[in-house]
């Protein structure tokens, strides 16, 4: 069966309430440069390796963070990223969890947003 629509993420939308305080978070947990945020101040993008792209978004800002995490990030070294969310004053949400695959821990971002880090087994 073939469709038009390709299996390829090409953004994922990441809601945030506050881009003033969104933007020097994701830069400190993701180690980037903040710059200006488009879009009259509603759209960051956020410097990404690959063919995805980042964007947190602040159009919406009345929406619900709960929920699963809809995304995660890679490490090759999860340890070191616990470490670095600590030191950051990140909440975290899990313990390291090893499903045989993948381990992961989640955490979440000033709006409640629950992300994950991930690292191959």
């Amino acid at each position: 069966m073939s469709s038009p629509i390709q299996s390829r993420v090409g953004q994922v939308f990441i809601p945030v309430r506050d881009m003033a305080t969104a933007v020097p978070w994701y830069a400190a947990v993701l180690g980037f440069e903040p710059g200006v945020a488009s879009h009259e101040g509603t759209i960051y993008d956020i410097p990404t390796d690959g063919e995805t792209r980042l964007a947190l978004d602040a159009n919406r800002p009345a929406f619900d963070a709960s929920g699963p995490p809809r995304f995660f990030l890679w490490t090759e070294d999860l340890a070191a990223a616990v470490g670095h969310l600590r030191d950051l004053g990140v909440t975290i949400t899990s313990d390291v969890e090893d499903i045989g695959s993948v381990r992961f821990v989640q955490f979440t971002d000033p709006d409640g947003n629950l992300l994950m880090v991930c690292q191959r087994a």
